[in-house]
């Protein structure tokens, strides 16, 4: 049987689903404003460009391997640093859960009550942080525990959240430009010249070192591209119709971000709308779309109580469509990367109980492990006694940098890929060596600025709390895969650099 081919609209549609995030958009005019979009031109010019054309060429050249990133990094700078780079690609994964498992219960609490009441929740003298810190502690547990008896088939809702994600995107792009007719072409959030494109509203980022420090937001709001290193192998002319796909895709997404950051400012103005206390990282979304369907009634010249319903109605249809994604793919991505990682590097460098699968296939011990470290990590940020706001910021940097990391490792091991001569390339853009190390230099250059900018941004401003966790993802978990492999060559009596 011939297997059906990826067409070059199939492409396209493929990388723009993995990609694009509506929730992303609400986070870069909470931080930004307008001015989030020269950063997501940027990011996506120097970084989605350039890094999903080499993981391309990793893709197409190791497709016959099982390992996914670890393949690439074990092929190109030996299986040592590939555990190390892929387990920290790991702990992204696990920052997202502890995330989620966080900020799962704000759509949860919206599709109940028609707004976040998470702010007000107490319970046995524990805040609103302590409590919500608990039940994402419960959720992790039950979930886990689900998942290792391979109960997988609740992770059939990430398809049916993400058409309710897509069609509140479309609700959102056409009640924005009905408001945009209604109201004669005028914006909730002026445009004051180009000062608007280029200067944050927001307080928290008027210096120039917070300003850099969004490029992180921007790389981020394009992770994902990794997973689409594979599919070349499935194209009937990848070497033109790939390069021709992302090419567009990029160009697609870059229009359909910086787009919809400016729709934000037809119906919100940032000082009344974000600017209030009650307003964080976690409940952005709802918040904007409650006020869009408020603002939407108002331009229809509906009742006082009409616009509220509508407002409360969208709040309502986004909470939803928010919680039955992150559900979904929380069955999905608790095992997931975790049993690809566990089963695809070299066994030598794990103990025995953390590569057994239990009698439903899953890697049932490892995945306790993940459990427990990601409850203690809720359970140290959720009670460190920060506020809702400064909460949220630090899960928000934390996955920010935990996501954006292990793109170090894969972009600088590109080049000892490329100066390998043993390997057979079916699919190769970069053939020129000096402009290929120049691509990824400066593709290195952006990650860092980001990262470093991120990390030691709360730290001028004598945040220490947000410094310490922002950071502490990629350390921890790099030394604990430095601590596996020590661990291992002293049992197999063989120094690290030979496991």
């Amino acid at each position: 049987m011939n297997k059906k081919k990826i067409t070059l609209i199939s492409l396209i549609l493929m990388i723009m689903s993995t990609i694009y995030g509506f929730a992303n958009t609400t986070v870069a005019f909470d931080q930004m404003g307008y001015a989030s979009i020269i950063w997501y031109v940027f990011a996506a010019l120097l970084f989605l460009l350039p890094s999903t054309l080499m993981f391309a060429e990793y893709g197409s050249t190791f497709k016959d391997a099982h390992g996914g990133i670890y393949s690439w990094l074990a092929g190109s700078i030996g299986d040592r640093w590939a555990f190390i780079g892929t387990f920290i690609w790991l702990s992204s994964w696990i920052i997202w859960l502890m995330s989620t498992a966080s900020k799962v219960w704000i759509p949860f609490s919206t599709t109940i009550f028609g707004h976040d009441q998470t702010q007000s929740w107490a319970f046995l003298g524990l805040n609103s942080n302590q409590v919500i810190g608990i039940m994402a502690i419960f959720w992790i547990l039950v979930v886990t525990s689900f998942a290792v008896r391979g109960v997988d088939s609740i992770s059939k809702i990430t398809s049916l959240g993400g058409i309710f994600v897509s069609l509140l995107t479309v609700i959102f792009a056409i009640a924005s430009l009905v408001i945009l007719i209604m109201n004669g072409g005028q914006l909730a959030e002026p445009i004051n010249g180009l000062h608007s494109f280029v200067q944050s509203p927001n307080p928290d980022f008027q210096s120039s070192l917070a300003l850099l420090s969004f490029v992180i937001y921007a790389v981020f709001a394009y992770a994902g591209t990794e997973t689409m290193g594979g599919v070349t192998d499935s194209m009937d002319n990848p070497e033109r119709d790939f390069p021709k796909g992302l090419v567009i895709s990029t160009m697609v997404i870059m229009v359909a971000y910086s787009l919809s950051i400016f729709l934000w400012g037809i119906s919100a103005n940032w000082h009344s709308v974000i600017g209030r206390g009650q307003v964080n990282l976690g409940n952005i979304t709802y918040v904007l779309m409650n006020n869009l369907g408020v603002v939407l009634g108002q331009s229809l010249h509906l009742s006082h109580a009409a616009c509220l319903i509508l407002g409360t109605s969208f709040a309502r249809f986004a909470g939803l469509s928010m919680f039955m994604a992150y559900m979904g793919s929380f069955f999905i991505l608790i095992y997931s990367p975790l049993k690809s990682f566990i089963m695809g590097s070299n066994p030598d460098f794990w103990p025995a109980r953390m590569t057994k699968l239990n009698d439903k296939g899953m890697p049932a011990f490892a995945m306790w492990t993940q459990a427990a470290v990601v409850a203690v990590l809720i359970f140290f940020v959720t009670f460190g006694g920060s506020s809702a706001k400064k909460f949220y910021m630090i899960l928000t940097n934390m996955g920010n940098i935990s996501t954006s990391f292990p793109y170090l490792f894969l972009i600088g091991a590109f080049p000892f890929f490329k100066r390998r001569k043993d390997l057979n390339r079916p699919f190769e853009i970069f053939t020129n060596r000096w402009v290929t190390d120049i691509i990824v230099a400066i593709v290195m250059l952006v990650l860092i600025i980001g990262i470093g900018f991120t990390a030691v941004a709360p730290i001028f401003a004598h945040d220490y709390v947000t410094a310490f966790w922002t950071i502490i993802g990629p350390i921890f978990f790099g030394l604990v895969a430095w601590a596996f492999l020590w661990y291992q060559s002293k049992k197999l009596k063989e120094p690290i650099d030979k496991l």
